[in-house]
């Protein structure tokens, strides 16, 4: 059952990452904006974009998104950006010391959820923060999904 994005009152999904709450048990979400070029909006605009195998990264006091994946746009030149660059997310600084002490400490990671854009024509990203399921939990989580389908059925 895949979560819709926190957005404004005409917030359009570019992309949900369906496998982020199988894998991972999300604790707490928060809404990044990103740092983009110009020719990953017009991917983004397209759909080309895979979250994956991303993950939020802390590095000297900021946050990254790595490992997504925007492809290139078809009608980009030479000035082209490379697909899995990292990509700066922009937080307040309350919010990144918060995330940094939770990470560190705790053992917690940072997964985009989904990437929509907002009323305003801004890309935004939803990150959870997240610690990692079991094999275990993974099959309670199946088969409580598929009771509750069951007797919606009957009902």
């Amino acid at each position: 059952m895949a979560k819709e994005p926190k957005a404004g009152a005409t917030g359009r999904p570019i992309t949900v990452n369906k496998r982020a709450r199988h894998r991972f048990e999300v604790l707490d979400t928060l809404e990044a904006g990103i740092s983009l070029l110009g020719s990953e909006v017009k991917s983004l605009r397209q759909g080309l974009v895979s979250l994956d195998e991303a993950y939020g990264r802390i590095e000297d006091g900021e946050v990254y998104l790595v490992g997504a994946h925007i492809q290139e746009y078809s009608h980009g030149n030479q000035l082209n950006h490379e697909p899995t660059r990292k990509r700066k997310l922009l937080l307040r600084g309350r919010e990144i010391k918060r995330l940094v002490t939770r990470v560190t400490q705790q053992g917690f990671t940072l997964v985009p959820l989904s990437m929509y854009w907002t009323d305003r024509n801004l890309a935004k990203v939803e990150l959870g923060l997240c610690r990692g399921r079991k094999t275990v939990d993974k099959r309670e989580v199946l088969k409580r999904r598929e009771a509750r389908r069951d007797i919606g059925r009957d009902l």
